[in-house]
């Protein structure tokens, strides 16, 4: 028999476990601990400020607006170490009406995202409210992000596109997709094999900006205060040169794979994932067609999306998105961590869940902060050429991103290489960005140079237009530092692949494996590559991507051999 002390001393121990447990159920929920730097910044309360606080508060919110490149987020009701402390009805209508104020002053609008209740030392029911400010654009500075859309073929990719950017539901024939088709063939396959842009406008209020309402590409951009470019890439086979040339050459901040609902993880999907992976571009996965199918084949299909990305080789966290709410933690988890994959489930006839990938869309930061912005700025200008076209009474129109510094109308550059690694002077005489006329283009944005009577059969894809005192690095030779992803037989000197680093797009061949006599699947090498048509120009560092076949392999550029140093290339 125990002894009464014993009783009471476990009689104690458990009053303090319940106690101890009741305490922790009430334990205070935290976010992370407020960043100097960033956009997202935590405020407590905001009841009548003084007029010098007023002030002060107003320039706090043009620095998180700049951090933010015109996008910032207030967490109202939070300490600055991140405690959710909640405001009373009345503290929240008074803060929200400050805000507002706030934002009227520095010429921005806001929009609440979600409230959300805690319930933490306190019987009144105290709330947390997350609000995004969205300046107003001025000079078209308009926020643009870049999304890659990927898939396999007949996922659904043109369609969703088209509905989104047109406003209208699909009729379950593809209609939606006709109006982003290039070529007759394309309409007549509905199958997409060149790449196209779409765009899609937010107001600073977080309203959609589309084609609805016969709005034109020129009043997009004029009510737009964030612009979604959509990149259309091939899902075809036969047209993977193509879709890799689209994910090199156009920078995409995110890329968006689509999957069909039906067909699950098919054709090109893996390929174009592992694509995606091995440029480091963060994924989100669309699921459409889902009013074809039954809830379990549902289900069923983002089970293998769950189990695909969560394998070594990916190492993602799928979140899986169904309310409003979860959009927006997506959507901000997103931009934080490279490793999570939102995946949304949503049908382009019935319209299900569309709103839902709308919301993160709306609410998706910038990858870039103004800092990297502002450095990237001050450099000396460098455009890539992509696309090349004659364009009538206007002349020869060259189609691109700005990868550093800042170009006018009315800019002399330089253009090339050409086949004999020169460099030909040229003019700017005009700009547009999404079909809009523009006076001033700035680091990271794609846009339109028109270039006059400048000869349109100088010019190829892969060309760089740079300032003249640039005096770029152009190259027969370089060496990379491979890993081979997959290869048949064994890769060695002499093999011949071709070769994708950002905009250039050419045949080289394996002139020496450093250290090693061959490669099998799997192993790593430095390797030394020599381009067969023409000199490029290439940059240190610049991600590498390879092909032939069902070769392929990844890596970055380790050394440049200035052409200046070398004799025409052997035959």
């Amino acid at each position: 028999m125990r002894s009464k002390k014993t009783c009471s001393k476990n009689n104690k121990k458990s009053k303090n476990r319940a106690t101890r447990n009741t305490k922790s159920c009430k334990n205070p929920p935290y976010l992370p601990p407020e960043a100097e730097e960033g956009n997202i910044e935590y405020k407590l309360k905001l009841v009548n400020p003084t007029l010098s606080r007023f002030e002060h508060l107003v320039t706090q919110m043009k620095w998180r607006l700049q951090e933010g490149r015109g996008e910032a987020v207030y967490q109202i009701g939070v300490e600055d170490n991140g405690l959710l402390v909640g405001l009373s009805e009345e503290d929240m209508r008074a803060s929200l009406k400050t805000l507002r104020r706030m934002a009227e002053k520095v010429g921005a609008d806001i929009t609440i995202l979600r409230e959300r209740e805690v319930d933490y030392d306190s019987d009144t029911p105290r709330k947390i409210a997350e609000v995004l400010v969205r300046k107003v654009p001025d000079d078209q500075q308009f926020l643009d992000l870049r999304v890659a859309v990927l898939g396999n073929v007949d996922s659904g990719k043109s369609t969703l596109l088209g509905v989104l950017t047109q406003g209208e539901l699909d009729n379950g024939r593809g209609r939606a997709r006709l109006n982003l088709f290039r070529h007759l063939h394309e309409i007549q396959t509905g199958r997409t094999s060149s790449i196209s842009f779409e765009i899609l406008g937010f107001n600073s209020k977080g309203e959609v900006v589309n084609y609805s309402g016969s709005r034109t590409a020129e009043q997009i951009c004029e009510s737009s205060s964030k612009m979604i470019t959509f990149i259309d890439l091939a899902g075809h086979h036969k047209y993977l040169k193509t879709t890799i040339f689209g994910l090199t050459s156009y920078c995409p901040d995110f890329a968006m794979l689509v999957v069909g609902a039906n067909t699950g993880i098919a054709g090109t999907t893996r390929e174009h994932l592992g694509l995606a992976m091995a440029l480091k571009v963060p994924i989100f996965i669309t699921v459409t067609k889902v009013d074809l199918c039954s809830r379990g084949t549902v289900e069923r299909t983002v089970r293998q999306l769950e189990r695909v990305l969560k394998q070594p080789g990916c190492n993602k966290v799928p979140l899986l998105v169904s309310t409003a709410d979860d959009a927006v933690t997506a959507a901000q988890r997103f931009a934080q961590s490279p490793s999570i994959t939102p995946i949304f489930t949503l049908s382009s006839v019935s319209g299900e869940s569309l709103d839902l990938l709308k919301v993160f869309l709306n609410i998706l930061p910038p990858l870039s902060n103004s800092k990297e912005q502002e450095e990237l700025m001050q450099q000396l200008t460098e455009f890539q050429v992509d696309e090349i076209y004659t364009v009538p009474e206007v002349g020869t129109v060259v189609g691109g991103t700005l990868y550093s510094g800042i170009c006018r109308e009315g800019d002399r550059l330089v253009v090339g290489p050409t086949d004999e690694g020169r460099f030909l002077g040229l003019k700017v005489s005009s700009m547009q960005r999404n079909r809009s006329a523009c006076r001033v283009l700035r680091a990271g944005q794609a846009a339109t140079l028109a270039l006059g009577n400048f000869n349109r059969s100088l010019l190829r894809k892969g060309m760089v237009m740079v300032s003249p005192e640039m005096n770029p690095t152009i190259c027969w030779l370089f060496e990379a530092e491979i890993v081979l992803l997959f290869h048949a037989r064994t890769f060695r000197k002499g093999f011949q692949v071709t070769v994708h680093v950002g905009n250039v797009r050419q045949t080289a061949i394996v002139e020496r494996l450093h250290g090693k006599e061959e490669l099998r699947t799997g192993e790593k090498a430095v390797v030394r590559f020599r381009f067969i048509k023409h000199p490029e120009y290439l940059k240190l560092g610049a991600k590498l991507l390879f092909r032939e076949g069902v070769t392929k392999g990844i890596g970055h550029v380790t050394h440049l051999q200035p052409a200046s140093l070398l004799h025409q290339p052997r035959p």
